[in-house]
């Protein structure tokens, strides 16, 4: 099964960077999925080069607008529809991924999440994954 995952790589304290050996670890590992990189063009930049061995699995897409950390949730809602976190949601949406990935703003993000991706029924939150503690 062939997965893509949308990755947000604007958000977290510490910049873009981090995200670069993760994206490296999962296409290492795991010939089946596809990475779809959202953020600035600057960011980008660094990244295609970097990627360049993957370049069969990996697409950019150039945002104009980053959601920051200290931004309320209805401000990314409301002023940030061209942000990279909204970018990954409706791509995620869309069914072009099948996941999203961001290291940013949690309480954005999950209002963003909510108002782009909807809830199912009986569900009235949506949900922050964590690692799980076990092997």
């Amino acid at each position: 099964m062939n997965v893509t995952i949308a990755i947000d790589i604007m958000g977290g304290d510490r910049g873009p960077h981090v995200f670069l050996d993760a994206i490296k670890k999962i296409l290492i590992n795991y010939d089946t999925v596809s990475i779809i990189i959202c953020g600035t063009e600057t960011s980008l930049r660094s990244f295609s080069s970097a990627l360049a061995p993957y370049s069969q699995r990996i697409s950019f897409e150039v945002c104009e607008q980053v959601v920051e950390m200290a931004d309320k949730p209805a401000l990314a809602i409301r002023q940030k529809k061209q942000s990279s976190m909204r970018k990954a949601l409706d791509l995620t949406q869309e069914n072009i991924a099948q996941a999203c990935v961001s290291a940013g703003n949690t309480g954005a993000l999950m209002a963003v999440s909510r108002f782009v991706l909807k809830m199912l029924p009986g569900i009235d939150r949506p949900a922050i994954i964590s690692a799980l503690p076990t092997l």
